[in-house]
């Protein structure tokens, strides 16, 4: 039986009258609630408070038919957020397109490390190298609004998202450069540099499975067991960092060790770890002196 078809219970016709918490009731099974309730929003351009508010009121057939498309690509294996073409992150909410990878909860943490150095009663200069969607730059500069940051990506394509989203937000202490990492700088320094660049090992099998399948290749994939863009973030930082000026990365769940020992190398200190919502190692960061 296709997913859809568990929409209709047995004898009643699928152009029935069907109400928002019904809708979300029968969807829950055959796809996790949470996504049910984003495309849904989507498909009403609504919030999830309206659909909590209205469980009670009647869709029409057109809204169902096209939350039943929806659903069916979701189904399919094809993520929300490429669906929707937005998600949430942090406090705000972020258009999300193929051309960047879908922000997530547990690069939330390196937002607040982040926020944690980078302080709130005068100029601070920070750089975010693999913006994306631009999602941890816009974030930041909302939240510290003296801040100046830079975002920088190679992708055109992201580079667009990210523009747009800053647009969105109305924020305007963030510069989009497109750029490979610091190849555009010269004597620019920062007082903080954050990054999640890709860290994941070509051909690991994670790559086949989930949203994964759908994203950019390029924002996933890192050469040399993952470490390239690390190692090369890493090793050219404290050319473009002020004295004291901070360092850290979003890295994969086994790479921690690595980060910190790369860092000492390249002259880091204060050294730390810190793990994600789900108890993984996520972001590792040190100060240069």
């Amino acid at each position: 039986m296709r997913g859809n078809d568990l929409l209709v219970p047995a004898r009643e016709s699928p152009d029935a009258s069907v109400t928002i918490g019904e809708l979300l009731q029968r969807a829950a099974n055959v796809v996790d609630r949470v996504d049910a309730r984003w495309i849904l929003q989507s498909v009403l351009n609504t919030d999830a408070a309206f659909l909590i508010a209205h469980a009670e009121q009647l869709l029409s057939t057109d809204q169902v038919a096209h939350f039943r498309q929806m659903l069916a690509r979701r189904i399919a294996g094809e993520p929300v957020a490429y669906l929707t073409g937005e998600r949430g992150f942090y406090d705000l909410v972020f258009e999300v397109t193929p051309d960047v990878l879908i922000p997530r909860p547990e690069t939330e943490l390196l937002v607040e490390m982040a926020l944690s150095k980078i302080p709130s009663d005068r100029k601070c200069n920070v750089l975010d190298l693999g913006t994306g969607s631009g999602a941890i730059a816009i974030t930041l500069a909302r939240h510290r609004a003296s801040t100046c940051v830079t975002a920088v990506d190679f992708s055109p394509g992201a580079m667009a998202v990210a523009r747009r989203n800053a647009r969105m937000h109305a924020v305007k202490n963030v510069v989009f450069i497109e750029a490979d990492w610091f190849s555009s700088f010269t004597s620019e320094k920062f007082d903080v540099i954050v990054a999640n660049p890709p860290y994941v090992a070509a051909g690991d099998p994670h790559l086949e499975e989930g949203d994964l399948r759908f994203e950019p290749l390029t924002a996933l994939v890192a050469q040399d067991n993952g470490l390239d863009c690390i190692r090369t973030i890493i090793a050219q930082a404290p050319g473009y960092l002020e004295p004291s000026g901070w360092l850290m990365l979003e890295h994969g769940y086994d790479q921690a060790d690595v980060c910190r020992e790369l860092l000492a190398k390249a002259g880091f200190t204060h050294l730390f770890t810190r793990p994600d919502i789900a108890g993984t190692d996520r972001v590792t960061g040190g100060q240069y002196e």
